[in-house]
């Protein structure tokens, strides 16, 4: 898994650029039609990303300034805030609201760089682990975006690249086991991993050789980042190699989040 953030705010500056290029030539009429996230609208994941970009920002000048971070209480009056505006503001105000929490991550020297810590979700985090939490809400929520509007659109390359060094904490996060065991050897390209997936009562995954012996599942990692985040409907389906694996069962054993 990538250690420094400077490849992780990379992306993120990327994701945001791509989004907004998605979304500035677009409409009414288009910003409130159905994201991939079928509860919803394009706006409304503009103000997802909007509200958590407020929320990040709380993060970075909480830690900056010695504070404790913002707390769940605080969220909800974020959230409400962003709920109450029209999909046009949505948008826009969304998408302003991120570039500013890009450039603040962008902003820090060094030394800044090397002191933040927080205490975050039960977790200790540094300035790297808070931008690859941005980056995998946000690259994956850009797609949303991207393949309303081009079902051909895929995940950012960059952000891949980093993401899928990080499958297997997500997989045992966010996976729905259905009692069934499963052992399967799971192998991506560009790039290249392999790992063990094994279900049952929970779920986890695993790096291997790749000489498991195993049924196995062959995919781009694209199409694997996104399988975990329950992302990977029949419609958006790369061509894959199941080799006495069922992708459907996967499907649902990730139904996303």
């Amino acid at each position: 898994m990538e250690t420094s953030p400077d490849p992780w705010i990379g992306a993120l500056r990327h994701s945001h650029d791509r989004l907004q290029a998605l979304v500035e030539p677009l409409g009414l009429s288009q910003l409130e039609q159905r994201s991939y996230a079928s509860e919803w609208s394009i706006a409304q994941v503009l103000s997802h990303l909007g509200s958590q970009a407020e929320i990040f920002g709380g993060f970075l000048e909480a830690s900056l300034t010695g504070q404790d971070p913002p707390g769940p209480d605080s969220f909800v009056p974020i959230w409400n805030a962003w709920n109450a505006k029209d999909p046009q503001a949505q948008a826009t105000d969304g998408l302003r609201a991120d570039e500013t929490t890009v450039e603040r991550f962008e902003s820090l020297d060094p030394d800044q760089k090397a002191g933040l810590r927080l205490h975050l979700f039960g977790m200790d985090m540094d300035i790297t682990g808070l931008a690859r939490m941005r980056v995998s809400e946000h690259a994956v929520h850009t797609w949303d975006v991207a393949v309303a509007l081009d079902p051909a659109a895929t995940v950012a390359p960059d952000a891949i690249g980093l993401l899928i060094d990080t499958v297997g904490q997500l997989a045992a996060r966010s996976a729905k086991p259905d009692g069934k065991e499963r052992r399967i050897l799971v192998s991506t390209s560009d790039p290249e991993r392999h790992f063990v997936l094994a279900t049952g009562e929970e779920v986890s995954l695993t790096e291997s050789d790749g000489k498991d012996g195993l049924p196995e599942l062959r995919l781009p990692a694209e199409a694997f980042v996104r399988l975990v985040y329950g992302r990977l409907g029949p419609h958006h389906t790369p061509p894959v190699e199941a080799d006495g694996v069922d992708l459907d069962e996967l499907r649902q054993l990730f139904p996303g989040f």
